[in-house]
């Protein structure tokens, strides 16, 4: 066992109390409880466990569906590790290895740690040395604070003050995943919080919701039809795109989802391998970054499919 995590890991417990009162009940609310749960428990046991090689069995043996939350719990410990151990660079380290396809579930989870350490994510986020995926790192820092912290960044749309220009984008892709979830998935309530924002936050947000439907799930097909018809416009091309990125992640490791594969079809009018593909295409010969990030040119390509 590790001493060090075992410190550090009552800062990261999670109790249903520490929950939005917004979530609500029902199957949609307790499936999204229950990926909240699995992301801590792994956080958990991840800080608890002193080598990857042991660790890696252990976040395997979660169900198929599920294992890409066990990742992201692991980000979640790993990047907390490193904010104390820096030199160590566990979270690049893993990335590079056993869990080279499981990168964007990880460094979404990095940003939930960074978060919940009150700690900058973006020295970290340039530390990983990845051209396209460490984005995702700001996308998982505004998740948590948008989940934890509701009142503060959703209800009175607060932003960091230490995050700027495309950060800012990151950030309210993971602010609007949050909304999915505090709202326990009610198309009615996401569409109104959304509106109450500025104008020019409401397609990353609506990005968000469309990764979270997409990846999570938690609802049936009528819900994600009424989904669309709500973001119908300007913001249908954004929700897809998260659909799109969540159908990325989910084939990359092999592990599509039923509830994938409905946010597909009927948001996107594909299946979700098809889907997949887009993503992939939407990868080859990104450019470096420079003034404009290749994660945002990678995410534009996506949403012009379905301008």
């Amino acid at each position: 066992m590790s001493v060090l995590g075992a410190v550090m890991r009552p800062l990261f417990q999670v109790a249903p109390s520490d929950l939005p009162a917004s979530v609500g009940t029902g199957a949609g609310a307790e499936r999204l409880s229950r990926v909240v749960f699995t992301v801590t428990e792994c956080c958990e046991l991840t800080l608890l466990t002193r080598r990857e090689a042991a660790l890696v069995p252990k976040l395997d043996a979660y169900p198929e569906e599920l294992r890409g939350f066990a990742y992201e719990g692991a980000g979640v410990g790993l990047a907390a590790l490193d904010q104390l151990l820096p030199w160590k660079q566990r979270t690049r380290r893993f990335v590079d290895r056993a869990a080279s396809e499981y990168v964007f579930a990880v460094y979404l989870g990095a940003g939930m740690g960074l978060a919940r350490l009150r700690r900058n994510p973006e020295p970290f986020r340039r530390r990983l040395r990845d051209d396209v995926f460490n984005w995702a790192v700001l996308d998982g820092y505004g998740f948590h604070e948008g989940f934890f912290a509701y009142r503060r960044h959703v209800q009175e749309r607060a932003t960091p003050r230490h995050l700027s220009g495309y950060g800012l984008s990151a950030f309210d892709h993971g602010l609007g995943r949050s909304i999915w979830f505090a709202t326990g998935a009610d198309v009615e309530r996401v569409a109104a919080t959304i509106e109450a924002f500025p104008e020019a936050r409401r397609g990353d947000l609506w990005a968000g919701v469309g990764l979270a439907c997409g990846y999570t799930g938690g609802v049936d097909e009528p819900t994600v039809e009424a989904l669309r018809a709500r973001a119908d416009g300007g913001c249908r091309s954004r929700l897809a795109e998260g659909v799109i990125v969540a159908a990325r992640a989910r084939h990359q490791v092999g592990n599509p989802a039923e509830h994938n594969e409905v946010a597909c079809r009927v948001i996107c009018e594909i299946d979700s391998g098809k889907a997949a593909d887009i993503a992939a295409a939407a990868l080859v010969d990104l450019p470096t970054d420079d003034i404009e990030p290749a994660y945002e040119i990678w995410r534009r390509r996506i949403r012009r499919q379905f301008a």
